[in-house]
């Protein structure tokens, strides 16, 4: 459990949490259409900040996304007594794209990967400690937040700064068009007639202290959360909402669907995703709880919304409200949920925060008003049994220690491990590098896994410092000429570099919690202090966890473990 000391929002709705919240309560959405944004072929509804906007966040030496997210954070900071200058205060960003932009033509920013981005920022704001960036595709910003509590719940620090953010740019937003699902009008939650998903840019930051040291008894507490994988598709949810089931089922461990003001949804307005949603909601016994929906104000703002959409809750609750879903009509799904566009009032202090991500991953939190809904034991601190290790190179093979006999390098060697030892998974073949390494890794080690432990609870954590580089680029390299426009949807997905944890579930049904941190360098330390959080505080069966890196197709590292507590 930890406090909520400050918030920030940062968007073209507004600078401040308070005008963001009073805009959404007017009914006021950012949503525009853009017609031949950048060279995109389609026009498409989004919300994106306005030159003006953006010449007030300008920060000299910085990219955009850099100059948001020092705006939302420093304006969080203010007004608090939180020392960044301590090693006992952590930064933690949640993006699935960072400075992406700067690849682009039209840019003229220098591209750093979100290792180095996140450690210029928090240099920048006085910040002391390794930060973590957390690139978990769309629930970043509920991951993010669970690791904060994690942390701070351990003991290892006192105080977690989370900003999620992100960019509308020609990369993510060629890559929605590939699958079809952007709108060219807004966007409808849960409506009938909805016809796909809006994007959006902001900054969000919350700042996060222990209860023992920061904050009263009547500030807002993340109380719960749970993180999951459905083990069912990379690009698609668990039609019946299993994954979104267990989460809740696990986040609602001290409250009650009659405590809860509102379950605030991922609600991205796309034909699947809001089926799915209703069906786990329906499951959980929550059909009563009226829901909140929120894409259709601020659009879907990726890494960004799942920090965005609790603060603007909190704010609602605060204020006595559910917020309505704008956009909705009338019902377009067959779980029974409770939305509706209007108003209405509670008394209610509690809310719970879903969310869903390529990849298969899944999150909740319980977010409270007050300590009556919230569970204080912090766990004990879990060490790390390892039980077997696997170490591959560009040039070498390394299984629980002992040097295995290779006779490629680069790329090959892969293939050559793969066809070998593997064999059975055609799909490597389309898997861009980072994805198959971090594949290969993770089946030498799972075949060496016990049979006394299960592969349904074993969770995958994973660290690297490029992201996903190569696919980035290839994702580029298709947008890049309006001539030969031509985005691929299996080239986008492979762009986020968690959907490799997604593969190593699905085909290993695994469906404890998967996600990508990334770090600006191997700091052990830092990667330590995570497993170790995970262990202690979420109950995993096991974890397939460690770096795996690819800087290109002949320069490679991973060095990932099976362990247990």
């Amino acid at each position: 459990m930890i406090s909520v000391l400050s918030t920030n929002i940062t968007s073209p709705l507004g600078m401040t949490s308070e005008a963001n919240y009073k805009a959404v309560r007017a009914g006021r959405s950012a949503l525009a259409r853009l017609e031949n944004w950048h060279g995109m072929p389609s026009p498409f509804t989004a919300s994106v900040f306005s030159e003006s906007q953006l010449e007030e966040l300008k920060v000299d030496g910085f990219s955009r996304f850099e100059s948001m997210v020092i705006r939302s954070v420093k304006a969080a900071l203010d007004g608090t007594c939180i020392d960044v200058g301590s090693d006992r205060t952590v930064f933690i960003l949640s993006t699935t794209k960072a400075n992406v932009e700067a690849l682009l033509p039209y840019s003229g920013d220098e591209y750093l990967d979100p290792g180095r981005t996140a450690e210029k920022i928090g240099r920048h704001l006085g910040f002391v400690t390794e930060p973590v960036v957390v690139c978990n595709a769309c629930t970043s910003g509920v991951t993010a937040q669970i690791l904060a509590d994690r942390l701070v719940s351990s003991g290892r620090y006192d105080t977690a700064v989370v900003c999620g953010a992100d960019c509308v740019s020609l990369f993510t937003a060629a890559g929605f068009l590939s699958f079809r699902s952007l709108s060219v009008d807004e966007c409808r939650p849960f409506d009938m007639e909805r016809t796909g998903l809006n994007l959006g840019e902001t900054a969000a930051t919350v700042v996060f202290g222990n209860p023992e040291k920061y904050g009263d008894a009547d500030s807002w507490k993340l109380c719960s959360g749970a993180l999951n994988n459905d083990a069912y598709d990379i690009s698609a949810p668990s039609p019946a909402g299993d994954g979104v089931l267990d989460v809740i089922g696990r986040t609602l461990t001290n409250v009650s669907a009659d405590e809860l003001a509102t379950v605030c949804v991922h609600g991205t307005a796309t034909m699947f995703n809001d089926q799915m949603e209703s069906k786990a909601i329906e499951r959980a016994s929550l059909s009563s709880v009226p829901l909140t929906a929120l894409k259709g104000y601020f659009g879907h703002t990726l890494g960004a919304s799942g920090v965005l959409e609790t603060i603007i809750v909190m704010q609602a609750v605060d204020d006595g409200v559910v917020l309505p879903v704008r956009g909705f009509s009338e019902l377009g799904v067959s779980g029974r949920v409770n939305v509706s566009n209007e108003m209405s009032c509670t008394d209610k202090r509690s809310f719970l925060k879903l969310i869903s991500g390529f990849g298969g991953c899944n999150g909740a939190l319980v977010m409270s008003h007050g300590n009556d809904a919230c569970n204080s034991d912090s766990g004990t601190e879990s060490e790390a049994r390892i039980l077997h290790s696997v170490r591959i190179t560009d040039s070498s093979l390394v299984i629980d220690g002992h040097s295995e006999s290779v006779s490629s390098r680069g790329k090959q060697l892969l293939t050559d491990i793969y066809t070998e030892r593997i064999g059975d998974f055609p799909k490597f073949y389309r898997m861009d590098m980072l994805s198959r390494l971090a594949f290969v890794a993770s089946e030498l080690l799972m075949k060496l896994k016990p049979e006394t432990l299960p592969s349904s609870g074993i969770g995958v954590l994973l660290f690297n410092q490029t992201t996903s580089i190569l696919a980035d680029r290839q994702h580029i390299s298709t947008i890049s000429d309006t001539e030969s426009f031509f985005p691929s949807p299996s080239a986008f997905l492979y762009t986020l570099p968690n959907i490799v944890t997604g593969e190593i579930a699905i085909r290993n049904g695994c469906r404890g919690e998967t996600s990508m941190f990334i770090l600006n360098g191997r700091n052990e330390e830092m990667m330590d202090d995570i497993i170790k959080a995970t262990l202690s505080l979420s109950n995993p069966g096991g974890l397939v966890t460690g770096w795996a890196d690819c800087c290109s197709e002949d320069t490679f590292e991973a060095d990932m473990k099976l362990i247990i507590k």
